[in-house]
């Protein structure tokens, strides 16, 4: 296979984009945002992960022509029973389809409010293709686990980062150096994990100089 040069990102969120570029500009690929391209966001209809990460990453090299990696990620809560899970995006969705990070955790935090137990876990599912019909899409996954406070602590990060405590590092999400959450992070996990199996399959130029840990 010809070594990867140029990649869409099926996300306009303007935080994945600024974690994504972080994690591939070490590799000598270029990441572009799908709606820089003027593609719009792919439905999310299906009740896992993964699946929805395949129709993203799909979606988007369909109408780019170009190779594409996807996302699907949440954050799994346990006293509610994994939610909101495939629904953290659009948790506390107004009805005219509004979406905001402060409003999610709102909900999620008042939901919470008589419950002892705040363990929780994000998910990360990372799904590349090589073209819209791609048989041997690269999947990857991987979870963080944490617990989740009552109120925000950090400046960095996004979406549930504030209220997401890491007790092992005693800190929020929020509140890691950005090269720090990188690589401990869900996606960060899981982007290591991608990328040993990209260089397996000589995806990756050998030039790029990376080497990743097992």
């Amino acid at each position: 296979m010809q070594p990867l040069k140029k990649i869409v990102l099926a996300s306009g969120n303007k935080g994945k984009l600024r974690e994504f570029n972080a994690l591939f500009s070490p590799l000598n690929i270029e990441l572009i945002s799908q709606h820089a391209l003027d593609i719009p966001d792919a439905p999310e209809p299906h009740p896992t992960f993964i699946e929805n990460a395949l129709t993203k990453a799909r979606h988007a090299s369909l109408l780019s022509g170009l190779p594409a990696i996807a996302d699907d990620s949440g954050i799994c809560v346990t006293a509610l029973h994994g939610e909101p899970g495939i629904h953290s995006a659009r948790y506390a969705q107004a009805a005219d389809g509004t979406r905001s990070d402060t409003a999610n955790n709102q909900k999620l935090i008042a939901a919470l409010q008589a419950v002892t137990d705040r363990s929780a876990w994000y998910v990360a599912v990372l799904v590349l293709v090589t073209r819209p019909e791609d048989p041997q899409p690269v999947i990857a996954e991987c979870m963080w686990s944490g617990e989740l406070l009552d109120a925000p602590r950090g400046d960095h990060g996004f979406g549930y980062d504030p209220y997401f405590y890491l007790p092992e590092q005693g800190c929020t999400a929020a509140e890691l150096a950005p090269e720090i959450k990188n690589k401990i992070s869900h996606r960060g996990q899981a982007m290591q994990l991608m990328i040993r199996q990209l260089q397996a399959r000589g995806l990756i130029a050998p030039r790029c100089g990376l080497v990743v840990s097992a």
